[in-house]
């Protein structure tokens, strides 16, 4: 980053920043100066938007000592702290409409943002922060930790896991587009869980609510079972006796049935029955949480 390409890499970046402070997703925002309007720049904080661009700016700052990435680096995380809802989740973007209301766990958008702000209180290449903005950072992830408790689904009493999105008011799960249905997560879930189990001297809640997350993650694996795609490129799941677990995307709340969904919002059972462009173009099934059950072993 001290090179001429690596300044010129992050003097386009600061052009894609937006009036909020904050960048958009799916971008290359090193490459090319942006030579748009800035009133059509949507920063978000959904695929790793934002806390990527910031990242890069504090690193850009201690290599160079350029106060213009120092100050779009400050403006950034100024968008994020306040951002954050009272209750201490996050929506996808600041300006939220519809479905971006939702406090976001999709995608990991929360947990970015949360694992962002822990690095600013406590890494010390962002000793350049201001003590009270570190201090309002380390307050926002504390009251991040409490929303993700509050948050967590219960089912006749027992504590599971969580849903991709939470009412912003609420916090009952909530769906987002037409094939993502209330429900709970198999995927977001793992990196809730994870970002949990990385608290150091975890309190008696955040423990419990680990165990219950790992409780629900061993009972609602898949065994017997893999996705494969069929030489028309067309997913299947097939039966295996060689495999490791699976677990849906989506369980259904109360049945914690793994549950797909089109276009058309019809809730099916069977990945099969819904039509082939969301079949193929949406990952139904992870393995994301094998790696909980594996650090869980040893934690905390």
């Amino acid at each position: 980053l001290s090179s001429r390409i690596g300044r010129e890499h992050l003097d386009n970046l600061l052009t894609y920043q937006d009036t909020e402070g904050c960048w958009p997703k799916n971008v290359d925002t090193t490459s090319e100066v942006f030579r748009g309007s800035l009133k059509d720049l949507k920063g978000t904080f959904d695929n790793g938007a934002t806390v990527n661009e910031l990242r890069l700016l504090a690193r850009g700052y201690n290599l160079t000592k350029q106060q213009r990435y120092k100050a779009a680096f400050l403006n950034g995380l100024d968008c994020i702290l306040d951002t954050q809802y009272a209750n201490g989740g996050w929506p996808q973007a600041p300006n939220p409409t519809g479905y971006q209301k939702h406090i976001t766990f999709n995608d990991g958008t929360i947990i970015g943002l949360m694992t962002l702000l822990r690095e600013v209180f406590t890494d010390k290449q962002y000793g350049f922060v201001n003590e009270a903005l570190r201090q309002r950072a380390e307050k926002a992830f504390k009251s991040g930790v409490q929303c993700i408790l509050a948050c967590q689904i219960k089912v006749n009493g027992t504590l599971t896991a969580w849903c991709a999105q939470h009412d912003h008011k609420t916090l009952a799960a909530r769906g987002a587009r037409s094939y993502e249905h209330p429900s709970i997560s198999g995927h977001e879930s793992a990196g809730v869980t994870m970002l949990l189990m990385s608290i150091k001297q975890p309190s008696n809640p955040v423990q419990n609510s680990v165990n219950s997350a790992v409780h629900w993650f061993q009972d609602s694996q898949l065994n017997g079972i893999c996705v494969q795609r069929t030489s028309d490129g067309d997913k299947q799941v097939v039966s295996t006796t060689n495999s490791e677990p699976l677990w849906a995307r989506f369980y259904e709340i109360e049945t914690n049935r793994p549950m797909f969904s089109g276009r058309d919002g019809v809730i099916q059972y069977d990945l099969a029955n819904i039509e082939p462009e969301r079949r193929n173009g949406y990952s139904w099934y992870v393995n994301t949480p094998k790696r909980v059950l594996d650090q869980w072993q040893e934690w905390p």
